[in-house]
C-alpha cells in the first residue's frame, strides 16, 4: 500500500493534537447540514419515504475524500483554494472559480436566512425582525472576534443540529420499513432523480471546498497536523450525514409512511407536519432549535467563504486575524453579502423551493469545483501528491458523483 493511501487517516501525536487541530472540518461539516440541506432531506422523506436513505450513507466516503483533498492542499501549500487556482492556472480560471463560489454562496445564504426567518414565523416573529437580528448578530460576532472565537461560536451553534437525531428517535421508525424502503430506488422517475441531484448538491457543496482550505491556512496548521485534520474531517462527514439521515427519517416515518403527502412550502409547514407525531410543543421546539443551529453555522461559514474568496482573488487582506481597520474591504464585503441576501429573503419567496433548487444548482456546479480540486491535488509535491490507488479511487468517485449529479439534475429539470 502506498504512503499516499495508508496515511490518509493516520494520527501522529495522539488525542491532544487532534483536539488542538479539530475545528475546520467539524465546522464545515455541520454547516453542510444547513437550512437548505435540512429542507431537502425533509422533502426527500416526505415525498419518497426511505428510498433516498441509502444515498445519505453512500455520500459519506465521497464527502470525506473531497474535503480531505482540500485539507491536504491548504496544509501543504499554505494557500486558499482561489489563490491556488490563480497561481497554478491563471487569474481567468481563478475568477471563474470565484464566480462559481459566489453564486453558490448567495444561494446558500438565501436558504440560511430563510430558515431563520421561518423559525421566527413559527413563534410569531416578523420576518424583517428575524433578518435584522441575524444580520446584526452575525456582523457583530465577526467584527469583534478572532478566528478562534468565531470557530467556537460556530461549533456551539452547530451542535444544536444534533436535536434532529433525538427527533428521529422520538419518531419511532420501524427498522424493517427503513431497510425495505432504502432498497426501493425508482431511478426511472424524473421527480426522484431531481431529488437525487438535490441531495448530492446538499452534501457536496462548492463553498465547503473554499472554506475548509482557507480555514486550515488561517489556523496555521502544518504538516504535522495533517493526520489530525483528516480525522476532524472524517468525524464531521459521518456526523453531518447522520443528521441528514435523521431529518429524512423523521418525515418518512411521520408523513410518507402514514400516507400523508403534505406539501411542504415553508419551514413552518415542516414543523407543523411532524409536530403532532412528536408532541406539538416539544416537537416544534426541537425542530426550531435544530433549524436555527443549522442556519446560523452555515450563514457564518458561507459568508466568510465569499469574503475570503474575493480577498484571495483581489489580493486584499481576508482573515479574521486582521482588525476591521486593517482589512476594511474584507469586513465590508462580509456585511454586504449578508445584507443583500437578507433583502432578497424579505421578498417572501417560497423558501423550501429555493432551498431544494439551490442544492440542484450546487450539483450542476460540481464539475468546475471538483475538477480543479482533483487537478490541484495531482500537482502537490512528493509524498503529498494525489497518486496511486487513492488517486484512482478519488478520481472515480468524483467522476461518478459529478456525472450522476448532472444527469439527475438535467433529467429532473427537463422532465419533472
Amino acid at each position: 500500500m502506498s504512503q499516499n493511501t495508508s496515511s490518509v487517516l493516520s494520527l501522529p501525536g495522539g488525542r491532544l493534537r487532534f483536539f488542538a487541530v479539530a475545528g475546520p472540518g467539524l465546522a464545515v461539516m455541520l454547516a453542510d447540514t444547513d437550512a437548505g440541506g435540512v429542507l431537502t432531506a425533509a422533502q426527500s422523506g416526505a415525498q419518497w419515504g426511505y428510498s433516498l436513505l441509502l444515498l445519505q450513507v453512500i455520500l459519506i466516503p465521497i464527502l470525506y475524500i473531497v474535503q480531505e483533498l482540500t485539507v491536504r492542499l491548504g496544509i501543504v501549500t499554505g494557500k486558499g483554494y482561489g489563490e491556488l487556482i490563480g497561481s497554478q492556472f491563471g487569474r481567468g480560471w481563478a475568477w471563474l472559480s470565484a464566480a462559481t463560489l459566489l453564486l453558490a454562496c448567495l444561494g446558500a445564504l438565501l436558504s440560511e436566512l430563510g430558515g431563520l426567518a421561518g423559525v421566527g414565523q413559527m413563534y410569531g416573529v416578523p420576518v424583517w425582525l428575524s433578518l435584522t437580528l441575524a444580520v446584526g448578530g452575525l456582523s457583530l460576532m465577526v467584527l469583534t472576534g478572532s478566528y478562534a472565537s468565531v470557530e467556537r461560536i460556530a461549533l456551539a451553534l452547530g451542535a444544536f443540529e444534533l436535536v434532529f437525531v433525538l427527533v428521529a428517535w422520538q419518531a419511532h421508525p420501524a427498522a424493517a420499513d427503513m431497510v425495505a424502503g432504502a432498497a426501493r430506488m425508482p431511478l426511472h422517475d424524473p421527480g426522484y432523480l431531481f431529488m437525487v441531484a438535490a441531495n448530492i448538491g446538499a452534501v457536496i457543496m462548492p463553498w465547503m471546498v473554499f472554506y475548509q482550505q482557507s480555514a486550515v491556512v488561517e489556523k496555521k496548521l502544518g504538516l504535522a497536523d495533517l493526520g489530525a485534520a483528516r480525522w476532524d474531517t472524517a468525524i464531521g462527514a459521518v456526523l453531518t450525514q447522520a443528521i441528514m439521515a435523521a431529518v429524512l427519517v423523521v418525515t418518512a416515518a411521520t408523513l410518507a409512511h402514514s400516507g400523508r403527502h403534505v406539501a411542504l412550502d415553508s419551514v413552518g409547514d415542516i414543523a407543523a407536519a411532524i409536530a403532532p407525531f412528536l408532541g406539538v410543543g416539544g416537537g416544534k421546539l426541537l425542530f426550531g432549535m435544530g433549524m436555527s443551529g443549522a442556519s446560523l453555522i452555515a450563514a457564518i461559514v458561507v459568508t466568510l467563504t465569499a469574503s475570503r474568496a474575493l480577498g484571495e482573488i483581489l489580493g486584499y487582506r481576508h482573515t479574521l486575524e486582521h482588525s476591521p481597520r486593517q482589512a476594511p474591504v474584507f469586513y465590508a464585503s462580509y456585511i454586504l453579502v449578508l445584507t443583500v441576501a437578507a433583502l432578497a429573503v424579505g421578498g417572501g419567496a417560497n423558501l423550501v423551493a429555493i432551498g431544494v433548487g439551490v442544492q440542484v444548482m450546487n450539483a450542476m456546479l460540481l464539475p468546475i469545483v471538483l475538477g480543479f480540486l482533483f487537478l490541484l491535488a495531482r500537482r502537490l509535491p512528493g509524498a503529498y501528491r494525489l497518486r496511486g490507488g487513492y488517486a484512482v479511487l478519488a478520481g472515480s468517485l468524483i467522476a461518478v458523483t459529478v456525472g450522476l449529479g448532472l444527469y439527475a439534475a438535467t433529467v429532473g429539470l427537463v422532465l419533472r
